[in-house]
């Protein structure tokens, strides 16, 4: 990225990941947890995806992190006191700069400091402030299990939810209420405070690949990864959306919903029973079985001939658009050994066969599957100009969901 005059050399980053928090300005508020040896990196990430950070720390988190340590991190002096500067009104007073304010890791002292509006540490006072002026604030606990366990801490936790405040984990493993990954902590942020073109809309993805069983072990199955699919869902999720996503993987995101399907059937017969549930966009990314058999009930002898009878499989789409003809649905179409013209023409048949809203084809026999990344063309029902992405499959979902809020604001608007 270009360099800007007197800037921090730390912040060469910025931006490097995504632009999710461009223009937002964070604070971080550590702690006196032995968890806050994680924020250095924590605040990287908020960097890499364009965001400002700001640290603000109390007395017992200088005794786990020093300063010097999140200056680094963020390029900005850390906050360790309150100052003639006023620093908690300047980021968090009704005209305050700051977009949220993040307390993470937080001790239990410090959620019954806040929840009994007791500011006693530069981070209490900020967030007594960022409370009172009614700004965005986030908490991830980190603590021994038996003290998160503890009835008060329980009553502080649900109290200050009921203030309008997210709390972010904790994972609770080796009898420690442990902080939240980093990876979890970033996306809650982004989907506070990021864009929220998806705000209010639910959003249905079929991801990866279906299995037929052959027997009570074999599989009949594809190369689908359902890379693509998850990170539609997440990028869906950043930006408010009630998100499902229907697949045979493990996605384990807190907020989205996920739905087991083992075969194309059992695929199907989910996305009809959401759909049925009022869904403003299916996204149908899986890459379902064309053909299923009658399984063996016991598993079949190797070293033998073996026949297989298939039959094909139940068509999603059809039936999702028969069943729910409001819903958009964006499809997928793969194809190999074809060249792009071949492709786009079968993918426009596709599209106009099937009734979708978009769709997005590609060629896999040169990648694309199983891969981080692809090179893909969306094609519309309408007039608008087929649109060519290459890159990773995060840009290739990010770019998608523009063009899904665009599609969904227009039907808003009808």
């Amino acid at each position: 990225m270009p360099q800007i005059p007197n800037e921090h050399p730390t912040l060469w980053i910025r931006s490097t990941r995504s632009d999710s928090l461009k223009g937002k300005t964070i604070v971080l508020a550590v702690t006196g947890s032995i968890a806050a040896v994680r924020t250095v990196e924590l605040a990287r990430e908020f960097i890499r995806r364009g965001a400002d950070v700001h640290a603000v720390m109390s007395e017992a988190a200088g005794w786990i992190i020093t300063p010097m340590a999140l200056q680094y991190a963020t390029g900005n002096e850390v906050i360790t006191a309150i100052t003639g500067k006023v620093e908690h009104v300047e980021f968090f007073g009704n005209l305050g700069r700051a977009d949220l304010l993040l307390i993470a890791p937080a001790t239990a002292n410090t959620l019954g400091k806040i929840a009994a509006g007791i500011d006693d540490t530069p981070v209490t006072t900020f967030a007594t402030t960022a409370i009172g002026a009614g700004k965005p604030v986030m908490i991830v606990p980190a603590m021994h299990e038996d003290m998160y366990d503890h009835p008060a801490v329980g009553e502080n936790i649900e109290k200050m939810k009921s203030w309008g405040i997210n709390f972010v984990g904790p994972k609770v493993e080796e009898g420690i209420a442990k902080i939240a990954g980093n990876d979890e902590i970033v996306l809650e942020v982004e989907r506070t405070v990021g864009q929220d073109s998806l705000r209010g809309k639910k959003i249905l993805i079929t991801s990866g690949s279906t299995a037929e069983p052959i027997d009570p072990i074999r599989i009949l199955t594809n190369r689908a990864s359902g890379k693509t699919g998850n990170e539609l869902a997440l990028e869906a999720y950043r930006r408010g959306a009630d998100v499902t996503i229907v697949h045979r993987n493990k996605l384990g995101v807190t907020g989205i919903n996920e739905i087991h399907a083992e075969t194309a059937a059992q695929m199907t017969d989910a996305v009809l029973g959401e759909l049925a549930k009022g869904y403003d966009m299916l996204i149908s990314a899986a890459a379902i079985a064309d053909y299923t058999l009658d399984a063996s009930e016991q598993k079949i002898s190797s070293g033998k001939g073996l026949e297989l009878s298939f039959r094909t499989t139940r068509k999603l789409i059809k039936e999702a658009k028969e069943a729910y003809p409001q819903t958009k649905i964006v499809g997928f179409k793969a194809e190999a050994g074809v060249d792009s013209g071949e492709l786009l023409k079968r993918a426009r048949h596709t599209l106009k066969d099937s009734r979708l809203d978009m769709i997005v084809a590609n060629e896999v026999s040169k990648g694309g599957i199983g891969t981080d990344n692809n090179n893909v063309t969306i094609l519309y029902s309408d007039e608008k100009e087929d649109l060519n992405i290459e890159g990773p499959k995060s840009l290739i979902a990010n770019v998608l969901m523009d063009e899904i809020t665009l599609l969904l604001e227009a039907q808003d608007e009808e």
